[in-house]
This record gives C-alpha cells, structure tokens and sequence, in this order.
C-alpha cells in the first residue's frame, strides 16, 4: 500500500507567517480569507502557490457563490 504525506500549512504556522508580512498584505489576505470563508492557512497557500505558478489554483476560482 502506499502512503500519501498531506503538507499543509499549519494554523499556528500561517500565523507567523503573517506576523513576518508587510501590514497592508496582512490585512488583504486577511479579508481575502473572510471574503471566501477560507481558513487563513490556505489563503495564504493560495497566494504562494499562484506566486509560483501561473496555472496554478488561485483566488479567482475560490469566488463564493460561483455555480458550475
């Protein structure tokens, strides 16, 4: 059988994550969070992951409301 390993940024993690960042990037992606009802953790994930690569998820597709 093989395992998986989920690495996921911790809620305690995200969090000095946050202390260390400029205060107007802070509050934005601390809205951004509320805004789509997303854990902190994986907003800021998001916004890593869309820095790194283009095509990756991003925020445009965590839009709330959005149907198929």
């Amino acid at each position: 059988m093989q395992s998986t390993t989920l690495e996921q940024l911790s809620p305690s993690d995200a969090q000095a994550i946050l202390e260390h960042l400029p205060g107007r990037i802070r509050k934005a992606l601390i809205a951004r969070a509320a805004d789509i009802e997303y854990p902190i953790e994986t907003v800021i994930e998001m916004a890593i992951a869309s820095f790194l690569d283009s095509e990756a998820l991003g925020f445009a597709d965590c839009k709330p409301g959005r149907g198929n």
